[in-house]
């Protein structure tokens, strides 16, 4: 049984329309959370993950929406979660806010949270995958995001996946990132697509965010 797995999104609707169009046949796709923040396109990524995804956790820009200010600190984060508020409507935003911040799928071979598994909001990096072992139970995969780093990893015999971020990669790579789960195996196949940057950036400016909210896409940090 495969499965697709993205995360990340943060409203690029371009990246995310590359992924699925390269995404070969799975039985279900799963999202990690953060399905908007930072990018000019909240309305189409929420209803096109709505649509495709058989299971969303809580990312906490999802989570945010809300309450913008919380990220006062970080005016790429405000901006993004500010015109995202705008932008979505009551049922748009009532969705994002009952989205569960941990699920399971698959007889519950897999196990999805959008961040640490016991921890919100910690991110967890690559060479911190193998400290996870404290807070792995009996699934075959573990699916987290967050960190917007594409990494994968046996952790005492579960495969921890991180597919990195469809619309916002930070690890120098700026094709959007995700993965295909094979349950079975476990095993999982990391993949990156290019996409329209540009057509992202002018969108970014014709929404009003911030400039380097669009410029970062093309470096992939």
């Amino acid at each position: 049984m495969e499965i697709g797995v993205i995360s990340d999104v943060h409203a690029n609707a371009v990246a995310l329309e590359a992924v699925l169009s390269d995404m070969p046949a799975v039985e279900a796709v799963v999202c990690v959370g953060d399905v908007v923040g930072y990018g000019p396109h909240p309305r189409a990524c929420v209803e096109r993950v709505r649509e495709t995804a058989a299971h969303v956790v809580q990312g906490n820009h999802d989570r945010s929406v809300a309450t913008p200010a919380a990220y006062r600190h970080n005016e790429m984060a405000y901006e993004g979660l500010r015109y995202a508020r705008e932008r979505l409507d009551d049922d748009q935003r009532a969705w994002l806010a009952a989205l569960p911040e941990g699920a399971t799928c698959c007889d519950g071979r897999v196990r999805l949270v959008h961040d640490h598994p016991t921890e919100r909001d910690r991110y967890v990096y690559p060479d911190e995958f193998g400290a996870l072992s404290p807070h792995l139970g009996d699934e075959r995969a573990l699916l987290l995001g967050h960190t917007h780093v594409q990494h994968d990893e046996y952790v005492d015999g579960t495969l921890v996946v991180n597919p990195g971020s469809v619309g916002q990669p930070r690890d120098g790579d700026p094709r959007a990132a995700y993965a295909v789960l094979d349950v079975d195996g476990p095993s999982v196949e990391q993949r990156r697509v290019p996409y329209d940057v540009e057509r992202v950036r002018a969108a970014v400016e014709t929404a009003g965010l911030p400039e380097r909210t669009g410029a970062r896409l093309a470096l992939g940090k």
